[in-house]
């Protein structure tokens, strides 16, 4: 298998992998990873291809999630100089005013206490706001998270699916007071769902150096071709909670081209999951894709994207341009 490739984060001096891996819809979940040892195998695996940063966030499995994969950094004995993890704070895990949806700070000043005491750790890398905040000022917001920068409880803060215009008014407010600007965006991107990152934040990278760490590259799963016949069973579609995802899932202009798509993997003979987390790396704009598995194997195939980079000329590019757009 090729090498890893690392990519510094935004215009900060910090390397991330280019092939990452997240814990959503697996860690803490029933029927899923619940345990610390199944976790501690998929991190081990992602480990020794050469992934360095994990990601999480407060609300995977209302903090259970963060739980087993501290406790499987701890029984992997990892140093803590050896991996980058992260949180995402928004959503809340408590019922109460104040505690859920939002971005104040009493929430993020208590949330990331928790976060840390979950996981085991004196700091998280990266603490992103896991979606934006309408009702809190946004200086509000950039002065609780640059001040949870100055505190040590992380070293770099972003933002999750932001408009370009939130992250430069934050980035502006953070400038204008001399505060920890945001550095990353943890958005979508994938074959399918290309706008933000190409043209929404196009003057965003060289404007302020925004790094992407971006998620769902697979399109939580319809671009490993899976659902081209309808719904198999044990898919994430089946799990509770993630019935939302059937229509998009099922849908027959989606799964038009996912199957042109598969033609192009079949071509090059890798897998249409390999073809697609490879063709997100490709965007010299995304710091680093988010990979999910449910098992060690899984992690295995999907690192194997790494070999399928080199393969994804100029040509193969355009003819997936005129596939997604069309």
């Amino acid at each position: 298998m090729s090498e890893m490739e690392y990519r510094r984060l935004g215009r900060s001096g910090l390397q991330v992998s280019v092939l990452s891996f997240g814990s959503w819809v697996t860690f803490g979940k029933k029927d899923q990873l619940e345990t610390a040892k199944e976790a501690a195998e998929c991190l081990s695996a992602a480990k020794d291809a050469g992934v360095n940063f994990f990601d999480n966030a407060e609300a995977y499995s209302a903090g259970e999630s963060e739980r087993v994969m501290g406790q499987a950094f701890r029984d992997l004995g990892w140093k803590r100089h050896e991996y980058i993890v992260s949180t995402k704070l928004f959503w809340g895990i408590h019922d109460e005013i104040n505690m859920k949806n939002t971005l104040n700070r009493k929430y993020l000043s208590q949330a990331i206490d928790a976060s840390l005491e979950r996981f085991g750790l004196d700091f998280v890398d990266l603490v992103y706001c896991h979606r934006a905040d309408p009702k809190t000022p946004i200086e509000e917001t950039v002065w609780a998270m640059s001040d949870m920068i100055t505190q040590g409880k992380a070293l770099y803060w972003g933002t999750s699916e932001w408009t370009a215009d939130e992250i430069r008014a934050a980035y502006d407010i953070a400038d204008r007071h001399n505060l920890h600007k945001p550095l990353m965006e943890q958005p979508q991107y994938n074959i399918l769902w290309r706008e933000r990152v190409e043209k929404e934040y196009a003057r965003l990278y060289e404007d302020i150096g925004l790094g992407t760490t971006i998620w769902s590259p697979l399109s939580s799963g319809l671009l490993t071709g899976k659902y081209m016949n309808g719904i198999p069973e044990g898919s994430r579609a089946t799990l509770p909670g993630y019935e939302w995802l059937k229509g998009m899932l099922t849908d027959e202009g989606r799964n038009k081209k996912v199957a042109d798509l598969k033609v192009i993997a079949d071509e090059l003979g890798v897998t249409l999951a390999q073809f697609a987390l490879a063709w997100c790396a490709k965007n010299p704009h995304v710091s680093t894709v988010i990979t999910g598995a449910s098992n060690a194997d899984q992690v295995r195939e999907n690192m194997k994207a790494l070999d399928v980079m080199p393969l994804i000329t100029k040509e193969i590019m355009d003819r997936v341009d005129i596939i997604s757009f069309f």
